[in-house]
């Protein structure tokens, strides 16, 4: 098979470098840079294929970025960007000169923080529900009223109730995480130049969110953390990750007929 250039940033700096063999693929390949100015691109050898997203090959890309973070201000480009070779690198380098370096001065002393909130007690939660809610609380009740009867009808009108509670249990959960996330990334805003919510998983987790930070105000947002984790530390669990590049600001897109100009 080819082999291309499969590319993860774009950094600023005149000089070749070379950051080991971390390379996508498992092949030990050595992730360096090819250069056009004082713009780069970090790359590894790597075939002409398409990489399946999988949690293995997604950990290999973002684990190189992160170590180019380590020493640069990065521009992650989106996973699975391969180009023929060398020149190729080069001549797009050339043509987004203008663009890459406005963005690299854009995020320039800036990382990017996750925090994930999820609550404790879903029973709590469920029962919060029911009490803010009229119409799920008449309809418990009704349920609860027809339990016992044996007639057809009633049983038809239960399973009924039933369905309805669930679908407006649902919209209820739905809105009662957004309420919650609303508040929490209020809070955590006051520290951050962006602000971006991603989808949530399963019931328990309300926020799911990356801030961009200003390097000197890492230490403000950790003091917020610490304050949220304290006032909530009965109903909210938070995990929290970072530093990190900007991947939920920053998402280089590279179109295949682009090489090709």
């Amino acid at each position: 098979m080819k082999e291309g250039k499969y590319i993860y940033c774009i950094i600023e700096t005149k000089i070749e470098r070379n950051f080991g063999p971390i390379g996508i693929g498992g092949r030990g390949d050595e992730v360096s840079t090819i250069g056009y100015g004082d713009l780069s691109m970090v790359i590894s050898n790597s075939p002409m294929t398409k990489y399946v997203v999988s949690r293995e090959n997604l950990l290999a890309h973002e684990k190189v970025i992160e170590e180019v973070m380590k020493e640069f201000t990065v521009l992650p480009v989106r996973f699975c960007t391969i180009a023929s070779n060398a020149d190729e690198v080069r001549n797009l380098l050339d043509r987004r000169y203008r663009e890459f370096k406005n963005l690299l001065r854009d995020m320039d002393h800036k990382i990017e923080l996750g925090t994930k909130g999820l609550w404790k007690n879903m029973d709590l939660i469920f029962k919060e529900i029911i009490k803010e809610n009229h119409e799920i609380k008449r309809l418990k009740e009704k349920m609860q009223n027809d339990k016992g009867k044996k007639k057809f009808s009633s049983m038809k009108t239960s399973l009924e109730a039933k369905v309805e509670v669930g679908k407006l249990v649902e919209e209820a959960l739905k809105e009662k995480k957004d309420k919650e996330a609303e508040k929490i990334g209020e809070t955590l805003r006051r520290a951050a130049i962006d602000y971006k919510r991603n989808k949530t998983i399963g019931d328990e987790m309300f926020i799911n969110a990356a801030f961009l930070i200003d390097r000197g105000r890492e230490k403000e947002f950790d003091n917020i953390m610490e304050d949220l984790s304290e006032e909530y530390k009965d109903r909210i669990k938070f995990m929290y990750a970072g530093p990190l590049p900007p991947f939920n600001f920053v998402n280089i897109v590279i179109y295949p007929e682009e090489w090709e100009k």
